[in-house]
């Protein structure tokens, strides 16, 4: 069975958190705290310019994706883009940078940027696999994870 993208509703905000928390655990000391770090979550579709989901066949949230704008650059950061480990593989991720790769051109912007835990080495493949080349750029967050991301950026001329 295929699954699909679907734009977000404030309603899918506790699937969301789910997929998150869960991915998050995969990555210690890794930490979800809403309320303290992320509270856009909590309702994501009015939080953001475009969110998406993917759900499987019984209604579990297990893939999200937003993007927000940055204007000075005209340029589209990709934003939330999680895969539920089970689902992983399957080529939702790809579906999903699409959706924002998509939303980007439609618009006008000519790049998408992203920044990406550097524990997240699966995700760096995946970006590098789709055109996403590292900036070289970092930036600790100084959160209750103790992150650190690398930066990527994709021309979509």
């Amino acid at each position: 069975m295929s699954l699909e993208v679907r734009e977000a509703v404030d309603e899918d905000s506790e699937g969301i958190i789910a997929l998150i928390d869960s991915c998050y655990r995969e990555y210690p000391p890794n930490i979800l705290d809403v309320d303290l770090e992320e509270p856009e979550l909590r309702a994501p579709a009015s939080r953001y310019p475009a969110f998406w989901v993917i759900e499987d066949e019984v209604g579990q949230i297990v893939g999200c994706i937003a993007l927000q704008v940055r204007e000075p650059q005209q340029r589209i950061e990709l934003k939330k883009c999680y895969v539920h480990k089970s689902q992983r593989g399957a080529g939702l991720g790809r579906d999903l940078v699409q959706q924002v790769e998509d939303w980007a051109r439609a618009q006008g912007c000519p790049e998408v940027e992203l920044w990406t835990d550097t524990r997240f080495k699966l995700a760096h493949r995946v970006y590098t696999a789709l055109g996403y080349e590292p900036s070289g750029r970092t930036r600790d967050l100084h959160d209750l994870s103790q992150t650190t991301e690398f930066h990527f950026l994709k021309n979509l001329g």
